[in-house]
């Protein structure tokens, strides 16, 4: 028996790659441990600029509707000289956020998946579907707003006329090698800019995208110098004049922890200050460094975004692996930022199963209510779900509520904390402006 006509087909990967619908299962996503079909309301077509990964050594498992069980496909359904079959999952495009992982069931010797988030994925009508809604209505990393003609052509002519400025040859290969959307952005010259600055770090995150010690492929390379201020200023200087909803953020996913280097960042964000009071500058941080981001406030900086995969001190502590500095650190930056008047994000990992556990959800509003931010940035977690799961939690743990009514029940406890995906442009003149669509 099919089942039924509004829920997708469950897909998979046959051992050429190829993706295929198997119409008699469901799609079927995880929470933690948990398979189940995804509610139909939490389906949208899978967003423009996404990505489908083939999971391998992970068997694909589907919903029997007749048995109303979860279900393991084993080899594939109708070729029998092609007998292989993987999982398939979507790694889907910025400003919007999971609601199940992909499902499967991962075989002997499997290989650890790679540093991306995985989305469950289905087929209907024509289209690939996913369980995921749009966290943020900004457009500045969407697919739509790039010609890659364009940003060809004016990547290297910025490169050729700033032969001499590390930096922004560094950003040129960002840009071009791994398509990170902030290098792009700042060749076009719009909207927010990245301004990496340090090769090390004082944590050593399980997630780290830019250096790993655990054989996995790092995402990319990490910046492999300090930039001067010089360098920075050139980046910055310009596109907080002359950008739409200009942002300049340090901290980015080609480097450590860029207060490790805050004399540099000091002297940068003076020097930029004294040019223009346009724009904001954003420092992307895991904030161990109170007293640090104490003195960058008191010289410009508008806005600290800190990175939390959990806000219970031992899960934070497992993923972080803090070389120097502990839980508290990361709530007195808080309150040094408040106490300045500055704007404090969190930029906030998203696993289900885990970030919607009662655990995780007391433990974050009990953050909230003692050291409380501004916004909320409901990014995905770029990890292997598994792994996440035996290394940070370490035990089964019970089903839980789902992220859509975990979000609508924090959204209605702290009804003045803001919600979204980027980073916001919080220029008192500047913030309330729309980005530019067309």
């Amino acid at each position: 028996m099919k089942h039924p006509e509004s829920l997708p087909s469950l897909v998979f990967a046959d051992a050429d790659g190829n993706i295929n619908d198997f119409p008699e299962l469901g799609m079927t996503g995880m929470s933690g441990s948990h398979f189940l079909p995804p509610e139909l309301n939490d389906l949208i077509p899978l967003p423009e600029g996404s990505e489908l990964f083939t999971l391998p050594g992970r068997l694909p498992v589907g919903w029997d509707f007749d048995s109303r069980e979860p279900v393991l496909l084993t080899e594939h359904p109708w070729d029998e000289g092609n007998t292989s079959v993987n999982a398939v999952a979507a790694f889907i495009a910025p400003a919007h956020t999971s609601i199940l992982s992909s499902s499967y069931q991962t075989q002997k010797d499997a290989p650890r998946l790679p540093l991306f988030a995985y989305t469950a994925v289905g087929w209907k009508d024509d289209q690939f579907w996913v369980p995921a809604f749009r966290s943020d209505e900004d457009v500045r990393q969407d697919f739509s707003q790039y010609s890659r003609e364009d940003v060809e052509r004016r990547t290297a002519l910025k490169l050729k006329a700033h032969r001499d400025n590390r930096l922004i040859q560094h950003l040129g290969k960002c840009c071009l090698t791994y398509g990170c959307p902030a290098a792009r952005n700042y060749f076009l010259e719009r909207w927010e800019a990245p301004l990496p600055t340090s090769p090390v770090c004082n944590a050593r995150c399980l997630g780290c995208i830019s250096l790993q010690e655990s054989g996995i492929c790092s995402s990319q390379e990490r910046i492999t110098f300090v930039p001067t201020v010089k360098e920075l200023c050139e980046i910055a200087i310009p596109h907080l004049k002359k950008a739409p909803n200009p942002v300049v953020s340090y901290g980015q996913g080609c480097e450590g922890e860029p207060l490790m280097q805050s004399k540099v960042l000091r002297e940068s964000i003076i020097q930029m200050r004294e040019a223009t009071d346009l724009g904001t500058i954003n420092l992307n941080s895991n904030a161990s460094l109170p007293e640090q981001v104490k003195e960058l406030a008191a010289v410009g900086l508008d806005s600290l975004r800190i990175s939390l995969n959990s806000a219970q001190e031992s899960c934070y502590n497992s993923y972080y692996r803090p070389k120097s500095y502990c839980f508290d650190d990361v709530k007195r930056s808080i309150d040094m930022m408040k106490d300045a008047g500055r704007f404090v994000s969190f930029n906030y990992f998203v696993l289900p199963g885990f970030t919607d556990s009662d655990e995780e959800f007391i433990a974050l509003s009990n953050l909230v209510a003692s050291h409380p931010p501004d916004f909320i940035q409901l990014r995905n977690l770029n990890i292997d779900p598994e792994w996440y799961f035996e290394t940070v939690w370490g035990k089964p743990h019970p089903l839980s509520e789902g992220i859509t009514p975990w979000l609508d029940r924090l959204k209605a406890r702290f009804p003045e904390l803001g919600f979204g995906y980027f980073n916001p442009n919080v220029h008192p003149a500047q913030k309330k402006e729309k980005y530019d669509k067309s």
